[in-house]
Order: structure tokens, then sequence, then C-alpha cells
């Protein structure tokens, strides 16, 4: 049976649902195992358990968090040998694909990114040219990394859970002589609402709310999603770059994407074509948005996402 190698990286009191969904894969593809990096907490050690892991790995020094990117893979090249493994899957975010890259280089393993489903045998689908087309890859290498979108599947425990005491893995002493460390950290002022690479719902909105976010943030939070832009509206300083989706932002895969006032240039499709439901809300007919929708209005933002508001608060009583 092949072993399977997830990389959890520092998430906090309790597991993401993104790193439940990698658990739920790696035991479709074999024996799980988890390389941890972050503090154990109990919740997220029975977490682990529950969802099938095997074995569980964490680092030898505590302050990989102190550096970028390069001793975590250094780390995680160190997992692979101490667990045998030949499947690792990770993140699709920015850092996780990043890391996935440098780990390749490592083992001389084959890298698929942006995957959305990863067959038994280890055949992976993925979006490539833009989100333009679905294709199928497996690598012929030894060993295989694979980032997963979030929302790809839905995480479900193992019929039987386990309890795997963690082992130490030792990093070799050049892992962090080189690397850049971090030296300082701005932490974001929470929202309150769903972190926006693995939410079930995403309402964004582009160059049409010419700067008013706030009838997509009242539909969000009713819905209880998280809100994203295109790159004009981050660009133009109407909300965080951190919100932005698309092929020079955030990869998006969830079960709603709301569109408002995104015209649906091919880089915003990259970002969230994926995405299982669209809804588009745009004055132009003609927009291509609407290529790609399930849904479309054609009406203005700010008097249908109102009134979608409103009908929804109704109906939830």
């Amino acid at each position: 049976m092949a072993k399977v190698l997830v990389f959890i990286d520092n998430p906090g009191p309790a597991l993401k649902k993104a790193s439940l969904e990698l658990l739920t894969i790696a035991r479709s593809l074999g024996e799980p195992a988890v390389a941890f990096n972050g503090e154990l907490h109990d919740d997220v050690a029975a977490a682990v358990g529950e969802y099938g892991a095997q074995a569980l790995y964490v680092p030898s020094t505590a302050d990989l968090d102190d550096y970028l990117v390069g001793p975590k893979a250094s780390y995680l090249a160190a997992a692979v040998q101490a667990s045998g493994a030949t499947v690792v899957l990770t993140e699709n975010s920015a850092e996780g694909r990043e890391i996935a890259g440098r780990l390749g280089i490592k083992l001389g393993a084959g890298v698929i990114t942006d995957v959305v489903a990863v067959d038994p045998d280890g055949t992976a689908h993925k979006s490539v040219l833009a989100g333009s087309y679905m294709t199928t890859a497996k690598a012929t290498t030894p060993v295989s990394v694979l980032t997963v979108k979030a929302n790809s599947i839905t995480p479900e425990p193992a019929a039987t859970g386990t309890a795997p005491q963690p082992v130490t893995v030792e990093l070799p002493e050049t892992a962090t002589a080189s690397s850049a460390r971090v030296t300082a950290r701005n932490e974001k002022a929470a929202s309150g609402r769903p972190d926006l690479s693995e939410a079930r719902i995403v309402v964004a909105g582009g160059r049409g709310v010419d700067g008013n976010f706030g009838p997509l943030e009242e539909l969000a939070d009713v819905l209880g999603a998280a809100i994203g832009a295109s790159r004009a509206a981050t660009d133009a300083g109407w909300i965080g770059h951190d919100a932005q989706v698309g092929q020079t932002g955030k990869t998006v895969s969830p079960q709603l994407y709301i569109s408002a006032g995104i015209s649906g240039a091919i880089q915003q499709k990259a970002g969230m074509q994926t995405a299982k439901v669209i809804v588009a809300v745009n004055k132009d007919a003609e927009s291509p948005i609407f290529e790609i929708a399930d849904f479309g209005v054609v009406g203005d933002l700010f008097k249908v996402l109102p009134q979608a508001t409103e009908e929804l608060k109704k109906r939830r009583g």
C-alpha cells in the first residue's frame, strides 16, 4: 500500500477544513501520515487520528515560522525520507505551491499543482491555461507532490480512528543557515468571515462596485460567505490585496461563487472557474462572466444584491 504524507502547516487550535480534505484524499490513495508544523494542540492531534493518520511527524525545531518557506521544504523532504512516502499532499496556497516546487527539486519528484481531484491510482485532475481546460496528469517519478485546491471534496473521518504519537524529524543543520528570516509580522484584524481560500461561499466584487463593498458584505454576512475581489478593485485600494481572486491572486473553488460587478476577464476566471455554482450580476449583458455563469442577472448590483439579502433574511425568519 502506498504511503501518503500530508503536510499540515500551522493550523492553530483546530484543523482547517482544507487539511481534513487532504487527509480524506490521502486515505483513498493509501496509508496516510502527517508532517505537522505548528503548536500541536490536543484537539489537532485528535483530529489527525480521527481522519486516519497512521503516523505523525513534527520538526526538531519549533521556529520554522520564523523563516520563509525554504526550511519548511527541507523539513518536508526529511519527513518524506522518514515516512517512506511516495505521495505528498499540500494545500494549493501560494506558499503551499512554493514549498511543493522546492520539495520537487530536493527529491527529484514530479509536482502537480491546482489539483481538484485525485484518483486512487494517483492520477490528478487539474485546471490549466487559466482555468480554460480540465486535464489529467500523473507523475512518473518515485515520489509525486500534489497541491490540492480547497473545497475539492467533502471531508470524512476514517471508519476507525487512530492515535499516532509524534515522531521528531531532525532537520539538517543547513536548513536555516542561509534562509531569509521573518523580522516582523502585522496581524490582520479578524473579520468574522471564513478564510477566502477555503470558504464554501464567496461573494466577490469588481470595478462595478465603484468602491462600495457594503451591499456585498451584507449579503456575505447573511450567507456566511467570504469576500473576494477582482484585481481592478484591489489595485484601486477599495479592498486589501489579500481578497484578490485571479491568476495573480488567490485561487478559490467554493460551492457557490457570486460575482458582482466583475467583467470576467481571463485573469479573474483563472481564480474561480472551478466553483461548483457561479452566479453573476452585471449591468453589461455582453460581459464575459456570463459565458461561464450558471445563473446570470443583468442588472445593477446596488439594486439586485440588497433585494437578495432581504429575501434571504425573510426566508430564514
